[in-house]
């Protein structure tokens, strides 16, 4: 098992950290990847002044943010497994055992962790995540209670498909439900955070809402962005035709159109839709430039049986 942790300012939080992952993991093969997000103190000293070999570091030169930094310690990851936990001792390792054993007991792909008596501020801490996580829910379909929860255990395979790009490690069940990842929560412990300081207030609110759109346009559009924006545009240029068709009418009964306020609207909604078009056909293009270029598949298997007779 790889466990990723993504630290940020966190030097007090460190040496305790794994002692507990050490504790909990005894008789499992383990590494432990520390991914250091540019602290500002003595952060990557205190984790280099452990030297165990099951503890690897990667060092950012600058932050660059959580998603990043989970992306580039699953890359390096070598486990079988991926488990991905807080740096700040909110997460309990002792949970990552359980979360394992549904993973292997139950053949699926992803288990994530619900935060039972959490242990933070109402104000900043847990009303955003309470208003997240219903837009969330009613936006995307997806039945979870709990999606801010950072302790998740992944099949290597399906966490290193994971694209994560800005600050998408808050829609990390929502990009695994998009690649058909099999998914289930198990209550987990919470603990209140004794050292440092929280990266999270009610800014992330009006984030997670941004985010949410796009993450609701790669659910529905990643594959056909033609079917979107061709078809705002084929309402819109519907709109100015049918407009522009009544004005000329209007004209040649000797009408004087110039400058009334439904002739704009004839040419914006016209052009737009012309726009929306346009938009749709190089969106598609860039979307095919995207998978053909790199090799990538648009689709997942899961896996391939052969039969025995």
């Amino acid at each position: 098992m790889s466990v990723v942790i993504s630290v940020y300012n966190e030097e007090l939080n460190v040496a305790p950290l794994v002692d507990k992952i050490f504790e909990a993991l005894m008789g499992i093969d383990f590494e432990i990847i520390f991914v250091d997000d540019g602290s500002k103190d003595k952060t990557v000293k205190t984790i280099r002044s452990i030297n165990n070999r099951r503890i690897k570091l990667i060092e950012f030169r600058k932050n660059y943010g959580q998603s990043a930094a989970l992306a580039a310690g699953i890359e390096h990851a070598e486990g079988i497994y991926i488990a991905t936990i807080d740096g700040d001792l909110q997460n309990d390792p002792s949970d990552i055992r359980a979360m394992l054993e549904k993973i292997e007991n139950n053949d699926i792909d992803v288990v994530a962790g619900i935060r039972t008596n959490r242990k933070d501020d109402l104000i900043h801490r847990k009303i955003p995540s309470l208003i997240a996580n219903w837009l969330i829910r009613r936006a995307t379909g997806l039945k979870l209670r709990d999606y801010g929860c950072s302790l998740r255990v992944f099949k290597s395979e399906i966490a290193k498909e994971l694209g994560l790009y800005g600050e998408m490690h808050r829609f990390i069940p929502l990009l695994l439900y998009m690649q058909g990842a099999t998914i289930e929560q198990i209550q987990v412990k919470h603990h209140p955070r004794i050292h440092g300081k929280s990266k999270y207030g009610l800014n992330r609110t009006l984030k997670v809402i941004t985010d949410l759109i796009l993450m609701l346009f790669f659910k529905k559009y990643m594959m056909r962005p033609m079917h979107l924006f061709g078809g705002i545009g084929l309402i819109l240029l519907c709109i100015g035709i049918v407009l522009n068709v009544y004005l000329l009418i209007l004209k040649i009964l000797g009408n004087d159109i110039w400058g009334k306020p439904l002739l704009i609207l004839a040419l914006i909604t016209f052009l737009s839709g012309l726009q929306f078009v346009t938009s749709g056909i190089l969106a598609e293009i860039q979307m095919r430039t995207y998978y053909e270029s790199q090799s990538k598949k648009h689709y997942s298997i899961k896996r391939i049986s052969r039969g025995e007779n």
